[in-house]
C-alpha cells in the first residue's frame, strides 16, 4: 500500500496513480503544442519568403502576360501597316522639288493701249514662268540703279531703302531674273525735287508746273519703262509699285491720273484708281505707306475695351478738289453728286445735335482752313489736323466715318489713309458709299467682318443701325480690324509681304515652307553618351497600346489644297497666308464612314469598327484621325538626376515617337552621365541661350504634330499621358493638359488681373509644364508672337506658359482642355524649382496684365469642365474592362 502512496495522489491507492498519469499526459500535450508553435514560428520566415516569391512570380507573370498582349497587338498593327503599304496607290506627298524658268522673257511686240486697259490674268500674264512648284520667285529691279521716273522727279528715299530691305526678308525674293515669276518695279511715290525736301508725311499734292492749275506731268517715264532689261517688249509679268506716302491729298497716289498712259501688260499696284482705270482681278489696290519699316506695332494701337467709347461716330475732314480747292455745301456744279453730299452733311449735323445721349465728333471744315487751290473735277475728303490729333479722337470713337470719294473713283489714297488710321485706333470703319469703292486686297480679305459698308442712300438709317449693334459684334469687328491692320497694313514689311502673297494666291501657288529651328546636339559628333537600363516597374499594368516603330506625322500633304479649300480662313481667321506649314491643327476631318469606304489608310478604329470596351480600346488608337504618335519636349537646367528619373519613367510608353531634351544650361552634360535606354530616340538639343522661350522652338527634330511639353520634374503616369494624347487628338487646336490655372479679376483695384492657382471650378489656362500642343503653335510662338512678349519672358525667366495660353486662345477663341482630376504633378524629393519663389508668383500677375496690353484685350476664356474617360465611374459587367483603370 505504501508503494501506491509513493506515486502521489491522496494516498488512496490506484486512483491516485491514475490521476498522476493524466496530469503527466496533459503536460506532454501542452509541451507538444509549444513545440509545434515554436516550430511554426521558426518556419514562418520561410513561409513568408515562399509567399513573397510566389507573389512576385504572379506579378512577373502578369507583367509578362501584359507585355505579351502588347507585343501581339504590336504585331497585328505592324501587319495592318504592311498591308496598307502594299495596297497604297497614291504617292507620299512632301515638299516638291522647285521647278524654275531658265530663260529671260522673250521679246514680244508691244500691245496697244486699248488692249492694255482690258488686261486680264488670262490675256496678259505668262503662266509658263510660274510653275506650281516654283515657289513664286520674285525679282526686284534695284531702285538705286534702275530709274523709270521722269527728269526732275525722284522716288522717296525712305521707300527705296525700306522696300529693298523688307523684300530682302521675304522668302520669295530671287536675284536671278531667269528664275523670276514676276518682276517688281518701284515707280513711286515719285516727287519733284522741291517736294523731296519736305518732311511732312501728309501734304496736299502740288502742281509741278507754274501753279496755274494745269495737270501734273506724269512722274513715270514710259520710254525708260520699256527699256527695262526684262520688259520683254510688252511688260508681261511686271508689277509696277506706286506707293503713296508723303502725299495723301485728293488725287495723290494715282500714277495714271489725267494721263493716257500705256503700261503694256504690266500690273499696277497703288492706292488710288478711277473706275475706268482699275482692272479687276489684274491690278491691286494697296494701302499707302504710313507705318514704320517693320517690327512690333502694338504700341500704336488702342485697347479694344470698352466696347462703346465716348463718341459713337467721328469724322474730321473737308471736301476738296484734286488741287486743294474747297467745295462748299453747294458745289459750283448743280450735279446729283453735289446734292447727295449736301444732304449727307446736313443729315449728319442734325444727327449729332439730336436729343439722344450719343456723342458725335463731326467736323466738316478744317481749322485752320485747308490751303486753297485751283478748282478740279476730282472731289475727296481731306484730312484735318495732325496724325496725333486724329489718333486721339479715333481712340475715343466707336465708329469712324469714311465718305467715299467723288468723281468716279474706285479708290483714293485719302480713303485708304482714313481706313488705316481707323483700324489702328480700333474705331470700326463705316464706309458711306461703300458700294462704289474697293478696299485693299479685296480678293482675299473679307472686309465685311471689319467694316460696315453702306450705300449713301442709307444715311437716314445710319443712327438706327449703329445703335442696333451689340457689344459682342462691336468687339468682334474691332478685334478682326486690328488683326487685319497688324498683319496686312501696319508697316512696310506687312504691305510688301501682303502684295507678294496676294499675287501668289491669285496664281494658286503655295507659299514657301516655314523654316524650322535646327536641333543641334549638345554632344559633339565623336562623343557617344553612356547608356543605362531603365528601372522597370514591377507592378502589373494595363495594356495601354501597342509598341510601334517610329512613325512621323505625314508632312506637307496639302501643299496645293490648303490655299484653295481654306483660303478664306488662312487670310481672315489665322491671318497667316505667308508660309506653308507641315500640318495645321485646322486640317479637315473625314466623315466617320470614310475610314471604311475608300479612305481607310492609316485609320485604326476600335474593334475594327465594331467598337468595344477597355480591351478593344487599348488595342487601337481609334478616333477621327489616322494613326499618329507624339513627341515629348523636356526643358531642363542642371538637374541631371531629376531628368534621368523622368526619362526612365518613359520606358515602354506607347505611341511615343521620340524625346527632345532642351539643354538650357551653358555647361554640357557630364561625360559619365548615364542616359536611360527607353526604347525611343532621346535627342539632347543645345539651346542657343538660357531662355524659357526655348521650350517652344519649332525644332526640325520634332516630326509629329502632337507635342507634349513637360517640365523635368513633372511626374505623370503612362495612362495619364496616353489619355491626354487621346483627348488632344479630338481638340488639336487647343492646349490639352493637366495643371489648371485661371486669371482672376482684382476686386480691389478693379483694373487688372491676378494669376491664381487655387482650387477652382473655373479655369482659363493649362500650364505647359504638362500639356499637349500642336507643333503649329511653336512656329507662331517663335515667328508671329510679338517680340515684346518673348522679351518679357526672358526678363522675368517666367510666364512662357501663360504666353502660350494667350496665343492659342487668341488664335482659336477657345479655352484650354484640362484632363484628369490631378492638380499638381511635382515629383517628391526633387530640388526646389523657380516656381517655388514668391517673386515668381508675383511676376505672373504682371505678365498677364502686360500680355493683355500687347494683345489689346485678354484672349483667355473660361472653361467649367474637365475631361475624363467615358467609362470612368460607370458600372459595367464583370467580363468587361473600363477604358482606363484609374482615369
Amino acid at each position: 500500500m505504501t508503494g501506491y502512496d509513493s506515486l502521489g495522489g491522496n494516498g488512496s491507492g490506484p486512483s491516485s496513480t491514475g490521476g498522476a498519469v493524466c496530469h503527466w499526459l496533459k503536460h506532454m500535450k501542452l509541451y507538444r503544442v509549444v513545440l509545434i508553435v515554436v516550430f511554426c514560428l521558426l518556419s514562418l520566415p520561410f513561409v513568408f519568403y515562399n509567399l513573397l516569391v510566389h507573389e512576385e512570380s504572379n506579378q512577373e507573370l502578369a507583367r509578362q502576360q501584359t507585355e505579351l498582349d502588347r507585343l501581339k497587338i504590336s504585331v497585328e498593327q505592324a501587319q495592318v501597316a504592311q498591308r496598307e503599304a502594299v495596297l497604297r496607290n497614291t504617292p507620299e506627298l512632301a515638299l516638291p522639288r522647285a521647278l524654275f524658268s531658265d530663260t529671260l522673257p522673250a521679246q514680244m511686240r508691244p500691245i496697244d493701249a486699248a488692249h492694255s486697259r482690258s488686261c486680264k490674268m488670262s490675256t496678259c500674264f505668262d503662266h509658263s514662268r510660274c510653275s506650281l512648284t516654283s515657289g513664286f520667285p520674285v525679282y526686284l529691279y534695284d531702285p538705286d540703279t534702275t530709274s523709270v521716273v521722269s527728269a526732275g522727279y525722284d522716288i522717296d528715299g525712305f521707300l527705296k531703302t525700306t522696300i529693298k530691305q523688307t523684300l530682302g526678308y521675304n522668302a520669295h525674293l530671287t536675284t536671278d531674273p531667269k528664275k523670276a515669276c514676276v518682276f517688281l518695279v518701284l515707280v513711286g511715290e515719285a516727287l519733284s525735287e522741291h517736294e523731296v525736301q519736305k518732311s511732312n508725311r501728309y501734304v496736299a499734292p502740288q502742281g509741278a508746273g507754274d501753279g496755274t492749275g494745269t495737270p501734273n506731268l506724269s512722274s513715270l517715264n514710259v520710254t525708260r519703262l520699256r527699256l527695262l532689261p526684262y520688259w520683254g517688249g510688252d511688260g508681261r509679268n511686271h508689277v509696277l509699285l506706286n506707293f503713296a506716302r508723303r502725299e495723301v491729298g485728293p488725287g495723290a497716289g494715282n500714277m495714271l491720273q489725267g494721263q493716257a498712259m500705256d503700261t503694256g501688260r504690266a500690273m499696277l499696284v497703288q492706292s488710288s484708281f478711277e473706275e475706268s482705270q482699275f482692272r479687276v482681278g489684274f491690278d491691286l489696290i494697296a494701302p499707302p505707306i504710313l507705318g514704320p519699316p517693320g517690327g512690333d506695332v502694338w504700341q500704336e494701337c488702342a485697347p479694344m475695351l470698352p466696347a462703346r467709347r465716348k463718341y459713337l461716330l467721328s469724322f474730321q475732314g473737308e471736301l476738296l478738289g484734286q488741287n486743294g480747292s474747297m467745295v462748299g455745301p453747294r458745289g459750283t456744279d448743280d450735279t446729283e453728286s453735289d446734292t447727295v453730299d449736301e444732304f449727307i452733311i446736313e443729315h449728319l449735323k442734325e444727327m449729332s445735335s439730336g436729343r439722344t445721349q450719343d456723342y458725335f465728333m463731326l467736323q466738316f471744315e478744317c481749322v485752320p482752313a485747308t490751303e486753297q487751290r485751283a478748282p478740279s473735277g476730282l472731289r475727296d475728303w481731306s484730312l484735318c489736323g495732325t496724325d496725333n490729333s486724329r489718333k486721339s479722337v479715333l481712340k475715343e470713337s466707336t465708329f469712324a466715318l469714311l465718305l467715299a470719294p467723288g468723281g468716279g473713283s474706285t479708290s483714293s489714297t485719302l480713303l485708304q489713309a482714313r481706313l488705316y488710321e481707323a483700324l489702328r485706333a480700333g474705331a470700326i470703319p463705316l464706309v458711306l458709299g461703300g458700294d462704289q469703292v474697293q478696299l485693299p486686297y479685296a480678293e482675299t480679305i473679307d472686309w465685311r467682318r471689319v467694316v460696315i459698308s453702306l450705300p449713301k442712300a442709307r444715311i437716314t438709317e445710319l443712327h438706327f443701325l449703329l445703335r442696333a449693334i451689340p457689344d459682342a459684334d462691336l468687339l468682334t469687328m474691332r478685334r478682326q480690324g486690328r488683326l487685319v491692320w497688324e498683319r496686312y497694313l501696319s508697316s512696310v514689311q506687312s504691305t510688301v509681304d501682303t502684295i507678294v502673297a496676294s499675287l501668289r494666291s491669285r496664281l494658286g501657288i503655295p507659299p514657301k515652307p516655314i523654316p524650322s529651328v535646327i536641333a543641334h546636339s549638345v554632344f559633339n559628333s565623336s562623343f557617344v553618351p553612356l547608356k543605362s537600363d531603365p528601372v522597370i516597374d514591377t507592378e502589373p499594368e494595363e495594356s495601354l497600346g501597342p509598341i510601334e516603330p517610329p512613325y512621323p506625322s505625314p508632312a506637307f500633304r496639302r501643299n496645293y489644297t490648303a490655299t484653295l479649300v481654306q483660303s478664306r480662313e488662312m487670310w481672315n481667321d489665322w491671318a497667316d497666308p505667308f508660309a506653308l506649314y507641315p500640318q495645321l491643327p485646322f486640317d479637315p476631318v473625314l466623315p466617320s464612314d470614310a475610314k471604311f469606304i475608300g479612305s481607310h489608310m492609316g485609320f485604326r478604329p476600335i474593334g475594327k469598327g465594331a467598337g468595344g470596351t477597355g480591351k478593344e480600346f487599348g488595342e487601337s488608337l481609334g478616333g477621327n484621325y489616322p494613326r499618329e504618335q507624339f513627341t515629348i519636349v523636356i526643358l531642363t537646367y542642371e538637374r541631371e538626376q531629376v531628368l534621368m528619373d523622368s526619362l526612365s519613367r518613359l520606358y515602354g510608353l506607347p505611341y511615343l515617337h521620340k524625346v527632345i531634351v532642351v539643354w538650357n544650361s551653358p555647361k554640357p552634360p557630364l561625360e559619365d552621365l548615364r542616359w536611360p535606354d527607353i526604347g525611343v530616340p532621346v535627342h539632347v538639343v543645345r539651346a542657343p541661350r538660357n531662355s524659357l522661350n526655348n521650350r517652344f522652338l519649332p525644332f526640325d527634330a520634332i516630326e509629329t504634330e502632337a507635342v507634349l511639353s513637360v517640365d523635368d520634374d513633372a511626374h505623370l503616369r503612362h495612362d495619364e499621358i496616353l489619355f491626354g494624347f487621346r483627348v488632344w487628338r479630338e481638340h488639336r487646336d487647343r492646349v490639352v493638359g493637366f495643371p489648371g490655372r485661371f486669371h482672376a479679376w482684382d476686386v480691389n483695384s478693379l483694373d487688372s488681373w491676378n494669376y491664381n492657382s487655387n482650387y477652382s471650378c473655373e479655369l482659363s489656362m493649362v500650364l505647359t509644364g504638362a500639356a499637349f500642343i500642336h507643333k503649329y503653335y511653336t512656329y507662331l510662338y517663335t515667328y508671329t508672337l510679338p517680340q515684346a512678349i518673348r522679351e518679357k519672358v526672358d526678363e522675368y525667366m517666367n510666364c512662357e506658359d501663360i504666353a502660350m495660353n494667350f496665343l492659342v486662345s487668341h488664335v482659336t477663341r477657345k479655352p484650354p482642355v484640362k484632363v484628369t482630376s490631378r492638380w499638381t504633378f511635382r515629383c517628391p524629393g526633387c530640388p526646389v524649382s523657380l516656381s517655388e519663389d514668391d517673386t515668381h508668383f508675383q511676376e505672373r500677375h504682371k505678365c498677364i496684365n502686360f500680355f493683355t496690353k500687347v494683345f489689346g484685350y485678354t484672349p483667355l476664356l473660361n472653361t467649367q469642365y474637365r475631361a475624363d474617360s467615358i467609362l470612368f465611374k460607370t458600372r459595367i459587367p464583370h467580363d468587361k474592362q473600363k477604358c482606363f483603370k484609374f482615369i
